[in-house]
């Protein structure tokens, strides 16, 4: 479905992303794993046209996407989630998932767009529970729940996920995780995500990569790496093994 080929991505003169390759086939959770630094997010945000491509490709379903701006990308099925739960704070959860949704009413209307957030509901209960509050009212993972449903809206195929469980509680970790292995399993989403919790990561991937200094430096199925004790010292930490063992 995603297939980056020797891509490179650059911050002003700084070299981030250098001759990056990966795939994610469709119905796969693959992750990114990384220390901070290594070009994970930017890894994202180069296939969602936020930061430029100045070499190599990338393609969607065969088609090559390279340099898109993330407004066609979204209408081709690609949402990316942010790192830092990027919601609009001073308006409702329903405000929001209204304004997730403008493609829908682009195309459907107002009565479409009303019964795709009645569906979302259905995934996100207590987002229900909170449809007038204020979204920046909500707590951390409520947030962050919104960020995903916000994403759902535009009925993507493969869902970009940036550290989701960043400043969360353990339950709340866990409980996002399974919401995200619940949208391969229940809606045959295709989902890239990256995380700094590896061990939650590798918990509900089937594939991972390792990236180091912007490059690609191991790609393994998820078992395996949750095997491998070079990857259990440099990414799983003590702390992240008593909270998911």
């Amino acid at each position: 479905m995603l297939r980056l080929v020797n891509v490179n991505s650059y911050y002003g003169l700084i070299h981030i992303l250098k001759n990056v390759s990966m795939h994610v086939s469709e119905g796969e959770i693959v992750t990114v794993l990384g220390a901070n630094g290594a070009g994970k997010s930017t890894t994202l945000r180069t296939i969602s046209g936020l930061q430029p491509v100045k070499g190599g490709k990338i393609f969607f379903d065969s088609r090559e996407i390279t340099g898109a701006n993330p407004e066609k990308l979204v209408n081709l099925g690609i949402a990316h989630v942010p790192e830092g739960r990027q919601i609009f704070r001073p308006m409702s959860v329903y405000e929001n998932l209204e304004l997730g949704g403008y493609i829908i009413y682009k195309r459907y209307g107002k009565k479409q767009l009303k019964k795709e957030i009645e569906g979302l509901f259905e995934l996100f209960p207590i987002l229900k529970e909170r449809r007038k509050q204020y979204a920046g009212t909500l707590s951390g993972g409520e947030q962050q729940m919104l960020a995903i449903a916000m994403a759902l809206m535009s009925r993507p195929r493969l869902l970009l996920l940036d550290e989701p469980s960043m400043g969360l509680a353990p339950l709340i970790i866990r409980e996002i995780f399974q919401l995200i292995g619940n949208l391969k399993k229940d809606r045959k989403l295709t989902v890239l995500l990256i995380e700094q919790n590896a061990n939650a990561a590798l918990k509900i991937a089937d594939r991972g990569y390792v990236i180091e200094t912007g490059k690609i430096v191991l790609e393994e199925d998820a078992q395996k790496l949750l095997a491998n004790q070079d990857i259990k010292r440099a990414y799983l930490g003590r702390e992240q093994r008593e909270i998911w063992e």
